[in-house]
């Protein structure tokens, strides 16, 4: 038997479920925690903790390229989270379906032999 919950997001999931493949709330967000690891590798970069890589980025290292490839990680990072959403959506509606299906009929619609 279905809880409310579950209930609320199968109609929700039903309703939605194509508008949310291409939504760019979603991509907003995972755009976010992309530029989180972009600056955490800017961060390491201008430390200069590891001394080496950082002369050998300094040396041969266009920042051109650096900025394309730092921008090409965040926009990875958020194509990556929408689909990772929406396929995470996708399968708990599913397996609600498939629970909603092979439920045993309750006390109340079973027949008795009479």
């Amino acid at each position: 038997m279905l809880t409310s919950e579950e209930e609320k997001f199968m109609a929700y999931w039903a309703a939605n479920r194509n508008t949310q493949r291409k939504d760019f709330k979603q991509f907003i967000k995972g755009f976010s925690k992309g530029l989180i690891i972009v600056v955490a590798i800017g961060v390491c970069l201008l430390s200069g903790w590891y001394t080496r890589a950082s002369m050998v980025a300094n040396s041969k290292l266009s920042g051109i390229i650096l900025f394309l490839a730092l921008l090409g990680i965040a926009v990875f990072m958020a194509w990556l989270y929408q689909n990772y959403q929406w396929e995470t959506n996708e399968q708990q509606y599913l397996e609600l379906q498939a629970k909603q299906q092979h439920q045993p009929p309750s006390a109340s619609t079973v027949k008795t032999g009479e």
